[in-house]
C-alpha cells in the first residue's frame, strides 16, 4: 500500500456532519464500483481510495477487505435483474 499518500480527505458535502462512518463506508464502495468499471488507475477511483484510507479505521478495511473476499460483503451485492411480465 506505499503506493498511496495518505492526507486528510477534503470536504465533501454529501456528509457535512463530523460522524464520518456514512462517508467512510461510501467511498469504500464507491472505489471497488469504480475500479470495477474504469480500473485501478483511473484518476477518480484512486480519490475514493484516499478519502476511505483517511476516513476508515484499518479494522473496518480489513474486515470489510476479508467479507469482499469471502463473496459477502453487502456493500457490492450484485443485484439480479427482475423480469417484468407485461
Amino acid at each position: 500500500m506505499a503506493d498511496i499518500e495518505l492526507k486528510t480527505a477534503g470536504f465533501d458535502a454529501r456528509f457535512p456532519n463530523t460522524n464520518q462512518t456514512k462517508n467512510c463506508w461510501q467511498n469504500y464502495v464507491d472505489y471497488f464500483k469504480c475500479v470495477d468499471a474504469k480500473g485501478e488507475d483511473f484518476a477518480p477511483c484512486k480519490q475514493f481510495k484516499r478519502a476511505y484510507f483517511s476516513l476508515c479505521p484499518d479494522k473496518w478495511i480489513e474486515k470489510w477487505n476479508e467479507q469482499r473476499e469471502e463473496g459477502v460483503f453487502p456493500g457490492l451485492a450484485v443485484r439480479k435483474a427482475v423480469a417484468h411480465h407485461d
